[in-house]
């Protein structure tokens, strides 16, 4: 990092870190703006990219694709899929991605062809769409959109309905500017003066209608009040600004599509990821709340995450599940299967209230909290202290026809450290309450806890720590990620040093963390290789996961070993600037290249949010090291 020099000035002025420049440029503004977070997209390289409505809608292209009609593809509104994609017309002439100068940013789209420019836009809390078009060469514009989805175009007075075939309710499309209208062979054609097209969703025609003329009125307000929302998280919550251009310009993109996923499809949450995890998982969210929500010095929203999915919490005493809180809730239903989740709700309760000290909020969540550690103390640990679950019950969860691909069953190191992590917290927590019961109760399960884990997970092993006990008894040894989070559990320093030496050596690529040592024979090393296995195989036996880059990265720094951790960030920065989604960080990659290519295929979302958010926790608790504690008043 010997090139990178930053300046961090100020402190927690109203519970948020001010930073500023130390460039030789003579510049007041110490922040990038949204306009000059551009990214320019060649042809060649039909980069994906997404757009939220902070709500429950989503938009998913590709820059220079035509038709794109991929699973999940176009607009997505509450899990319904409303149409996959449109074209747009200059007269007569359909206008071809493939020939446009393609710039994305934040807030909008831009193609600019030879005849007219076209930039897409979506607002902030309202079904509306807007396909604004300017510099036209024309005397028509037009607009079709792709039938797969949509049925039973009907024009009226200058406004054409559309009945999506995967959802209760009706696609409006009309010009922006109320001009006349007319429809022929699926397409919707209107004067260049119209500039362009408003689609809104409704539940019938009369809704669509009042969004379209509300954004007639209000449009240009709308979208202006959505950038500068996205301006001032930039330019006051995280003003973080240094004289290397790509790290700002990466740190600003990956905070704005983290943002992206903070939604209010069922109360505040955060998206697992996009295009097909536009829901809310436990374990994800709670993962993703420090990088998504408090090192942006977003606590209000924090506070209401933790508030609203507290209520998904099972308080039936007599249930299986009691205490826990849902793996997955979305507007299907809910389910309990993960034993991570809960202990992560806790955990960032305490986060929250370090970054924020609303010790306030601690009394009304103090029940959840009780709730959630006497449920387990009672139903799901054994004689040892040991947090007990089934084999898909951690972040390893995939099954296929009812077989785990990679059984951790029935005690993970990782479970046990976060296990740990949330007895800490509620012993924090008690205390604050003056509930001497519970914190003489669970400081007696912690010590039990702690050191059944040593004698358990680590004694006889130098350098590693038992990926899980079997029900038997028996240590799994295979080397995989989790043993990072469990270094809380082990007091020899020099051990956990040997641990992090002999992990990035066998499971860091420059590409990110693999789920298993390339030693291993379960190893696979293509998440998706149809030809030879399934891709659920290597799901966890192989395949990076980009999320457990963090608390990697997180070890080097805390063994002073931060210029090598930097490649790796570095190399994160360049995958959202340069690769895959535009500003984004992929849910997976393959461990290794393929034949004749030099750098991993990324797969599995393109958008997760965890990925996304633990680049940024690392960034700001550890690189820079800026870890509040405003319950006791400090920074550490």
């Amino acid at each position: 990092m010997n090139k990178l020099r930053i300046s961090i000035c100020g402190a927690f002025t109203a519970l948020l870190l001010t930073a500023c420049t130390n460039k030789d440029l003579s510049e007041s503004q110490d922040y990038l703006s949204i306009d000059e977070l551009a990214i320019r997209v060649d042809s060649s390289e039909n980069r994906e990219y997404s757009f939220t409505d902070k709500k429950s809608g989503y938009y998913y292209g590709r820059t220079h694709e035509d038709n794109f009609g991929e699973w999940f593809s176009g607009w997505n509104i509450a899990k319904r899929r409303i149409f996959s994609d449109y074209q747009i017309y200059a007269d007569t002439t359909d206008l071809r991605r493939k020939n446009a100068l393609v710039e994305v940013f934040p807030d909008r789209l831009v193609r600019k062809y030879d005849d007219l420019t076209e930039t897409f836009y979506m607002t902030d809390q309202k079904t509306v769409l807007l396909i604004r078009l300017s510099d036209i060469k024309a005397d028509s514009v037009g607009i079709s959109i792709n039938n797969t989805l949509v049925q039973n175009p009907v024009l009226k007075n200058n406004v054409l309905y559309l009945m999506p075939k995967d959802a209760d309710g009706v696609v409006a499309v009309a010009p922006f500017r109320n001009k006349g209208s007319n429809f022929y062979n699926g397409r919707m054609m209107t004067p260049a003066s119209g500039e362009g097209f408003i689609i809104a969703y409704g539940e019938k025609d009369s809704s669509a209608d009042s969004l379209i003329n509300e954004f007639r009125s209000s449009g240009e307000m709308m979208l202006n009040n959505r950038k500068s929302r996205m301006q001032r998280l930039l330019s006051e919550n995280v003003p973080f600004f240094s004289n290397n251009d790509t790290l700002n310009k990466a740190l600003g993109w990956i905070i704005l599509t983290t943002d992206q996923l903070v939604t209010e499809q069922q109360g505040k949450g955060i998206y697992a990821g996009l295009p097909w995890f536009n829901e809310y998982w436990g374990r994800d969210m709670f993962i993703s709340m420090p990088g998504a929500t408090l090192v942006t010095g977003q606590f209000e929203t924090s506070r209401d995450i933790l508030k609203d999915f507290s209520k998904f919490q099972d308080r039936d005493s007599l249930s299986l599940t009691w205490g826990r809180i849902p793996n997955r809730a979305n507007l299907e239903g809910i389910l309990y299967n993960t034993t991570d989740g809960t202990p992560r709700f806790v955990i960032e309760i305490e986060d929250y209230l370090k970054y924020s000290g609303d010790k306030e909020f601690l009394v009304e969540i103090y029940p959840s909290v009780v709730t959630s550690i006497d449920a387990a103390l009672k139903n799901y640990t054994d004689s040892m202290g040991f947090l007990t679950h089934a084999d898909t019950d951690t972040w390893m969860d995939v099954k296929r026809n009812g077989i785990p691909g990679s059984p951790r069953g029935n005690r993970a190191n990782d479970i046990q450290a976060l296990w740990y992590g949330q007895l800490l917290a509620g012993i924090q927590f008690a205390k604050e309450m003056n509930d001497q019961k519970h914190v003489i109760a669970w400081e007696y399960a912690a010590d039990k806890l702690k050191r059944n884990f040593e004698k358990y997970f680590s004694d006889g092993l130098q350098d590693n720590i038992a990926d899980h006990l079997n029900a038997d008894g028996t240590k799994d040894k295979q080397i995989r990620p989790n043993q990072l989070y469990a270094y809380e559990m082990i007091a020899d320093d020099a051990k956990k040093m040997h641990i992090t030496r002999r992990l990035w050596g066998e499971l860091v690529y420059p590409w990110g963390v693999a789920s298993l040592s390339q030693n291993d024979a379960d190893f696979h090393p293509y998440h998706e290789n149809w030809n030879y296995y399934h891709k659920d195989d290597a799901y966890h036996n192989g395949t990076v996961w980009l999320w457990n880059n963090g608390i990697a990265m997180q070890r080097m720094i805390e063994q002073n070993q931060q210029d090598i951790a930097y490649q790796l960030f570095e190399n994160m920065n360049r995958q959202a600037l340069a690769e895959g989604a535009v500003g984004s960080l992929s849910e997976n990659a393959d461990a290794l290249p393929r034949q004749g290519k030099g750098w991993a295929k990324r797969s599995g979302t393109f958008l997760q949010a965890w990925s996304n958010a633990e680049q940024l926790r690392v960034w700001y608790q550890y690189f820079l090291g800026i870890r509040p504690d405003m319950i006791h008043h400090k920074i550490m």
